[in-house]
């Protein structure tokens, strides 16, 4: 029998919900039909590094490292209880897995081999993170758990569910490693062709949870180019250079020094909530740099590596204090950030980006490191 340590408060409300989950009438919270098989697993190297993850949404509800003093802060916003996880005002996504399509389908449709299909538009005019029942909303099935090591996830998500063709067999691999990197591993195939762009949606705060905003923060990105976007957040199909723009992130500095500048794509995104274009280095599928972020006060660093070849960086523009997390504090504006590796936002509606279609004998294959250190 597996050894599962479990948070207590995660877990508390789980017992009553199971007995009279016909009282709730949230759309999400009535997928969930079988309580006891959510579960929050543990893992922990020898370096002083924690994650936690729940096979619910295969939510990363914790990571825990030290700062340079060797003081440990857990830097991933969330909670610890399941319930708030369903019913979050907003749905800001914390640490779960998006898809099937991570980021925006524009009016909520694409066409492929000939079939339009149709998606739930639920930002706007456009199709968000998979729709309403996304992978964030739904169990996985837990298919190894190396205690303190790796923990292997799957789901099936069946066709047409959401309005996605194909039955899409998703499997997603968390390890940690001894030097503080945690490696994400996604693996699909469907059996009928498909988009799929999955991705990681947690958002940090290197300072701790709840410890005021982000925007001291120095964020380097390895990309010279972006996708501008519409007032609706859906990319225009250019690639400009961001040199001589507050998209300029090739050398590092504070998310604060040009978030204020006057800019449309500024406006249109409240502030950073758009596509980067990494720098590749002619090695589209290999892993590379995709990001670095150091906060000062706690010396922290952590970098991204990437086999795709976008990075969405979103900067907390919709926080507005009315979420409190496990430290009981209020989530202010701009009091995180998310750095999202992906395929390029609308791609099934975009014939210069990259394709995101999975085609029945292939598979997708996709792996992301965050690796933490402090300086």
């Amino acid at each position: 029998m597996q050894s599962i340590r479990r948070t207590r408060s995660f877990f508390t409300l789980f017992w009553t919900l199971a007995a009279c989950v016909t009282l709730f009438t949230s759309t999400a919270l009535a997928q969930v039909k079988d309580f006891d098989s959510i579960k929050l697993y543990t893992l922990e190297n020898d370096s002083g590094m924690t994650v936690r993850v729940t096979n619910y949404g295969a939510i990363i509800t914790s990571i825990i490292v030290p700062d340079r003093n060797g003081k440990k802060a857990d830097i991933a916003l969330g909670y610890d209880q399941v319930e708030d996880y369903i019913n979050a005002v907003d749905k800001p996504y914390f640490g779960a897995v998006v898809g099937r399509y991570g980021n925006r389908i524009a009016k909520g449709e694409f066409t492929l081999d000939g079939e339009t299909y149709s998606l739930l538009k639920n930002n706007g005019d456009n199709h968000l993170h998979g729709g309403a029942i996304g992978f964030d909303k739904v169990v996985w099935t837990v298919n190894d758990y190396d205690e303190g090591k790796s923990l292997a996830l799957s789901y099936l998500a069946k066709d047409k569910e959401e309005g996605y063709p194909g039955n899409l067999k998703l499997k997603v691999t968390y390890t940690l490693k001894d030097d503080n990197s945690l490696v994400v591993d996604y693996y699909a195939t469907t059996d009928k062709a498909t988009p799929v762009n999955v991705t990681q949606h947690t958002y940090f705060n290197l300072k701790g949870e709840g410890e005021g905003t982000i925007l001291d923060h120095e964020l380097m990105l390895n990309a010279k180019k972006y996708t501008p976007v519409d007032e609706g957040l859906i990319p225009t199909g250019e690639m400009p250079a961001v040199a001589g723009t507050p998209f300029d992130f090739t050398t590092a500095k504070s998310i604060s020094r040009d978030i204020g500048k006057e800019s449309e794509q500024l406006t249109f995104g409240l502030g950073y909530d758009h596509n980067w274009v990494l720098d590749k280095g002619g090695k589209d599928d290999e892993r590379t740099l995709a990001a670095q972020v150091y906060e000062s006060t706690s010396g922290r660093v952590m970098e991204i590596y990437t086999t795709e070849p976008g990075i969405q960086f979103y900067c907390g523009n919709f926080l507005d204090g009315r979420l409190k997390g496990k430290s009981g504090k209020p989530y202010v504006h701009r009091g995180g950030f998310c750095l999202e590796t992906q395929h390029f936002p609308d791609s099934p509606n975009q014939t210069k980006f990259p394709s995101t279609i999975l085609k029945p004998g292939d598979t997708y294959e996709s792996q992301t490191v965050f690796k933490f250190s402090t300086k």
